[in-house]
């Protein structure tokens, strides 16, 4: 078919990737929206505004609702939280949060995957994070984000202007709807490119090019998985792919 074809071929593989991993991303942040309070958009502020931007950024609204109903799921019973930890390929710290009907077939997926890569769990790493609630966005300044925060009586660890202009937030946990409300109460149309509570790594690890390449496919098992919600390392990986996650 020519070279033609392949470059576009390519070109629609990486925009169907792209926008998976923003899909992806939208998912978790309704998920734990939904989690945090009631799941119901109408009894959950957070929620609702949470699914408002979703739909904004054109996330499909079966993604919005399967969040919905698994945070609903977990509350009622149904579902249950696993988590696994263990070393992938070059000694990096991994921490596997799942929701699962089924805890067998659970750990069997994850114990493959790090078993086909070269990996190991059931090894303790969580001592080398620390639950963090992060926030990154464009829109406002550092200045105009700080008196947001003190005008929503909301407690921060630190903030921070990015070289691209962005600014950070980090915080402990409880503060995450607190911080969230008070940004969004300054600047309601503020769009977050983070905004989730995630475990932050004290220690990070440098891969070479072998190790590397048996990590990124140990990503790519578990994101297969249905089960796998939420997958923490301490590697440091290139920016591009990075972002991608």
């Amino acid at each position: 078919m020519g070279r033609a074809h392949e470059v576009r071929a390519a070109s629609m593989a990486k925009t169907a990737a792209m926008k998976s991993s923003k899909y992806a991303k939208w998912g978790k942040e309704v998920f734990a929206a939904a989690k945090a309070g009631v799941p119901d958009p109408e009894m959950n502020l957070g929620l609702k505004r949470t699914i408002e931007r979703a739909k904004k950024d054109q996330c499909p609204a079966d993604v919005i609702k399967r969040a919905i109903a698994k945070a609903a799921g977990l509350q009622s019973g149904a579902t249950k939280e696993k988590v696994y930890e263990g070393y992938g390929p070059g000694n990096v710290a991994m921490i596997v949060e799942c929701l699962t009907d089924n805890d067998n077939r659970t750990f069997t997926e994850v114990r493959t995957a790090f078993n086909k890569t070269g990996g190991t769990i059931g090894t303790s790493v969580s001592y080398l994070f620390n639950r963090k609630a992060q926030f990154e966005f464009t829109g406002m300044s550092e200045d105009e984000a700080m008196e947001a925060l003190m005008n929503g009586d909301a407690d921060f660890e630190e903030i921070t202007t990015n070289e691209d202009g962005s600014v950070s937030i980090e915080a402990t946990p409880d503060q995450f709807e607190a911080i969230k409300a008070a940004l969004l109460e300054a600047k309601p149309e503020l769009e977050f490119d983070t905004c989730s509570v995630d475990l932050v790594p004290s220690t990070y690890v440098d891969l070479d090019e072998d190790h590397l390449g048996k990590f990124e496919r140990l990503l790519g098992l578990l994101k297969e998985f249905d089960d796998v919600n939420e997958i923490h390392h301490n590697a440091n990986l290139p920016e591009e792919e990075e972002d991608e996650e």
